[in-house]
């Protein structure tokens, strides 16, 4: 279906896709915004080509929470090759050096995975997305300057062990914002003396979709051919993407006029914080902050 003859419309919604292997997020998005025929479209971070997995992909209104979706928590499953190191820390780089496998116990590597769980200081992978003077790392890498990417901190929750084999480690990682799992079994192999790179990621979940159903493009696909209006019935309401919020109804005359930009005072709001304010429908009308008077400002409305 060519972009000139696509008739797009208004759609709004989540949709928890699972990225197949070998395309960008941004390929993904725009394969599945076609299908839908969505006018506005955004993903919630970038997955590598290498990796599959939740991705969710949002539109219309609920692309206005794609950048809290963005700095969630996440779960993968990875396996990576021991003794070998590659210019992109996974199987997509060339290869920099091999280097022999020393005898390893499991207490060796839970050790070596314990050094690397918390919060600990990170450098990312000079192929990534990041960007330095408004220009991502993997373009100058590719280009073939010296790229140094700057070392952040980042949150690993957990870092474990679920299987093994004579040069291979499968792992599971629970993260925060801004972690790369190239760049933690880049470490892990530095750490055990012998190098590592990931062949397998995939990604399990995105807060706040711990038990995700995830749709495929041929599903999708499927769908858009012989049943274009069940394709609608698969999108989640931004609403569920704003279920790890503390919530708080309104009446109409108070969702109206919080719609409308205003500061409204809401009774037993005092010092909440950040929350979901609804509709009497339950229509998430703006994600907005409770002071301690408990005067509610929003931040970012919805239609």
């Amino acid at each position: 279906m060519s972009s000139a003859k696509t008739l797009w419309r208004d759609v709004d919604g989540i949709l928890l896709l699972d990225k197949p292997q070998g395309l960008s997020s941004n390929q993904a998005l725009q394969k599945v915004r076609r299908l839908f025929r969505a006018a506005k479209g955004g993903h919630t971070g970038s997955l590598d080509p290498l990796a599959t997995g939740l991705l969710p992909l949002c539109f219309g209104e609920a692309t206005k929470i794609a950048g809290l979706l963005l700095g969630s928590r996440k779960a993968y499953q990875t396996e990576c090759r021991l003794g070998v190191t590659t210019t992109t820390d996974d199987a997509e780089g060339e290869m920099v050096e091999q280097r022999a496998i020393p005898e390893l116990d499991d207490t060796r590597i839970h050790e070596a995975l314990a050094a690397l769980t918390g919060r600990i200081a990170q450098i990312p992978p000079v192929y990534s997305a990041l960007k330095q003077g408004g220009e991502p790392l993997y373009r100058r890498a590719r280009r073939g300057e010296v790229v140094e990417a700057p070392m952040r901190e980042v949150e690993v929750h957990r870092f474990e062990l679920t299987g093994r084999g004579p040069d291979c480690l499968r792992l599971r990682v629970e993260c925060g914002s801004g972690t790369y799992v190239r760049s933690l079994v880049r470490d892990l192999g530095e750490r055990l003396g012998c190098g590592a790179h990931v062949t397998v990621l995939r990604r399990l979940w995105v807060e706040p979709f711990s038990a995700p159903r995830m749709h495929g493009l041929d599903e999708l696909a499927a769908l858009a051919e012989t049943a274009p209006a069940a394709l609608d019935a698969l999108l989640l309401p931004l609403e569920q993407g704003l279920a790890g919020y503390p919530q708080v109804r309104l009446d109409a005359t108070t969702a109206a006029r919080l719609r409308q930009g205003q500061v409204v005072e809401v009774a037993g709001m005092a010092g909440a914080g950040r929350c979901v304010a609804l509709d009497g429908a339950g229509r998430a009308v703006a994600l907005a902050e409770a002071d301690a008077a408990g005067r509610l400002r929003p931040l970012r409305g919805f239609r």
